[in-house]
């Protein structure tokens, strides 16, 4: 589907803020059934609907779906309660329950359940990875009222980590510079984009990569937006550039291929999902 403005793109909080009451962790969480976010390796855990696209599992889980890990309350979803927990990638799922990767070409979920799913791995990721101090080691406890994490030895305050990304389409005239990974389905090409590194402004991340990977020389570049990407914890901020000098060497540590494209004849781009095909779709020509 196609969405007019970046702001609502899957993943950001605009497509759910409807249908969504957020809350940080509780001493003491809701009793009553509710939605269930179960990530299951790259893939979210749904139930199967009768002519229409796959859902949060809403009331009580089945004996072989149970966890051995304390659910965690994530907020109110549609009026109930939201609880989230990951389960091993090889647990073998039984009908009607399935799992729908994140990063399928086709993906069958509504935005709002896709975005509400990416949100629970962002958070679980984030809860997992926050239980130890990265100054000291020792365990950390929930700071009351946020997501923060405090640690008990040494009181260092933990906030969750959210990696700032450039992604910016260079063109240059009816052309548009393109880039391939090797992991990527045959074919598929996007946009060149990279962390953000010490003493860099979003803008000059996104000159460094286009010159790093590709070896071309960029110029004029302008902010276009941005999106949440919780795979497991980026903030892609999208800019468009010109083409002002270099010839394209391909970086073959993170690319398989660059190239331009004519902008009548663009090969496989990525799922309108992503950031990077929204601006490929409105900047392009």
């Amino acid at each position: 589907m196609p969405y007019p403005e970046q702001i609502n793109l899957p993943f950001n909080y605009s497509s759910i803020r409807s249908e969504f009451q957020p809350c940080t962790p509780l001493p003491q969480q809701p009793r009553e059934p509710g939605y269930w976010a179960i990530i299951r390796g790259g893939g979210i855990i749904v139930q199967e609907q009768p002519g229409g696209a796959p859902s949060l599992p809403e009331g009580e889980l089945p004996s072989w779906l149970e966890s051995d890990q304390a659910p965690l309350y994530i907020g109110l979803w549609r009026g109930k309660p939201l609880r989230g927990f990951t389960v091993s990638s090889s647990l073998e799922l039984q009908a009607p329950l399935t799992a729908e990767a994140f990063n399928a070409s086709e993906n069958r979920l509504d935005i709002s359940t896709l975005t509400i799913s990416g949100l629970a791995k962002q958070i679980l990721h984030w809860e997992s990875n926050g239980r130890h101090c990265s100054r000291c080691g020792a365990e950390t406890d929930n700071i009351s009222g946020t997501w923060g994490r405090r640690c008990r030895e040494c009181g260092a305050e933990h906030y969750p980590h959210i990696h700032p990304c450039a992604i910016v389409l260079v063109k240059r005239g009816n052309q548009v510079l393109l880039t391939r990974k090797a992991e990527w389905p045959a074919g598929r090409y996007s946009l060149v984009a990279g962390f953000l590194d010490f003493g860099e402004s979003l803008e000059e991340c996104a000159l460094r990569e286009i010159r790093e990977e590709t070896g071309i020389i960029a110029e004029n570049i302008r902010y276009v937006g941005s999106q949440n990407w919780p795979f497991p914890a980026q903030l892609m901020a999208g800019f468009v550039a010109d083409y002002a000098g270099g010839d394209i060497q391909v970086d073959k540590n993170e690319l398989e291929d660059a190239r331009w494209f004519p902008v009548d004849a663009l090969p496989i781009l990525p799922p309108s999902r992503s950031i990077a095909r929204w601006i490929i779709d409105t900047f392009a020509r």
